[in-house]
């Protein structure tokens, strides 16, 4: 596309580095997923309970037969699991925190491991391990996702994908409120559930060249650390932050009921993960356990010490 000069202006960002600009651009997690298995030909492959129900998308789209299993509460594999020809292991890395468990998998599995860093935006990829990324649970963006492939036949001829149309919700989250965008988030999140495969958008792509990801990835480390130095002690999950990882959230499991919604009420917006997992694990499993009761703390970069401290209070009361 030929770049015009003049005219009205665009919406002015700084100008720097992708930090995965040697990936394939998609517009999707879920489309990375649908490409890998497109180009692999994998008959099945094995998938954890715990995971968003929207990765079950491209099996069904496809038809490829998939199998779950279990974790622990370190997030490592519960099962025995020996993969045969054709089939693979699709392992989620869990809030950017199992980079080096992702490194064991690798060399056990080799090629035939999927590493799902949807949560783990800053891991770096292992060679020759199909990888995917996403770029909207960590930055302002509404879609756009990174993958790392060798798969010797590419989809080809993918057509360029949009973001004008459901970027609401991030303008009215600046002019008005989180509240008042949160039904447009819905909808643009609903609205790329159900796009096929294409290449990221313009929008997005520019936008993730604006970004600093050195200072992003320093304030997640230190606000992580912030609040596991006040709250590791009352935290039932053993976590912990290895130098090659840069956490997506604080995963803090408790046993009280009431604390997600006095989060909520205090205006400290926390999402569960994921309720579809209540629905396929039996109550009592270390799965359902970790949907139930694990409530995923802020860390990001629109957070400093007073949002940490505040967090910290509300659950120390």
């Amino acid at each position: 596309m030929e770049k015009a000069i003049g005219g009205y202006f665009e919406l002015e960002l700084p100008n720097r580095e992708e930090y995965h600009k040697n990936a394939l651009r998609l517009n999707s997690g879920k489309n990375c997923l649908e490409y890998i298995l497109r180009c692999r030909k994998y008959r099945k492959v094995y998938i954890p309970y715990y995971t968003c129900d929207v990765i079950l998308k491209p099996f069904q789209k496809l038809g490829i037969a998939y199998q779950f299993y279990h974790i622990n509460l370190n997030f490592e594999i519960a099962d025995d699991i020996r993969l045969e020809e054709c089939e693979a292991l699709l392992y989620t890395n869990y809030y950017g925190l199992k980079q080096g468990y992702v490194d064991e998998l690798a060399s056990n599995y080799g090629k035939q491991l999927i590493v799902d860093n949807t949560q783990a935006f800053f891991a770096k990829p292992v060679e020759g391990i199909d990888t995917f990324y996403t770029c909207r649970k960590f930055f302002g963006v509404s879609d756009g996702a990174y993958l790392y492939s060798d798969a010797e036949q590419p989809i080809k001829d993918l057509k360029q994908g949009v973001s004008y149309n459901r970027i609401e919700h991030l303008i009215k989250r600046i002019d008005l409120s989180p509240e008042e965008g949160f039904n447009d988030f819905r909808q643009a999140d609903e609205s790329l559930a159900e796009e096929k495969i294409m290449l990221m958008s313009h929008f997005t792509q520019r936008v993730m060249q604006s970004i600093d990801y050195k200072a992003i990835i320093k304030q997640r480390i230190g606000n992580f650390q912030q609040l596991h130095a006040s709250l590791g002690e009352s935290n039932l999950l053993q976590v912990e932050l290895d130098n090659a990882s840069v956490p997506m959230i604080y995963p803090y499991m408790t046993e009280r009921k009431n604390l997600r919604n006095n989060l909520i009420y205090s205006k400290v917006f926390v999402a569960r993960y994921w309720p579809n997992v209540l629905e396929w694990t039996d109550k009592g499993s270390v799965d359902y356990n970790l949907a139930e009761n694990t409530i995923p703390l802020p860390v990001d970069q629109r957070c400093g010490n007073n949002e940490i401290s505040k967090i910290i209070n509300i659950i120390k009361i």
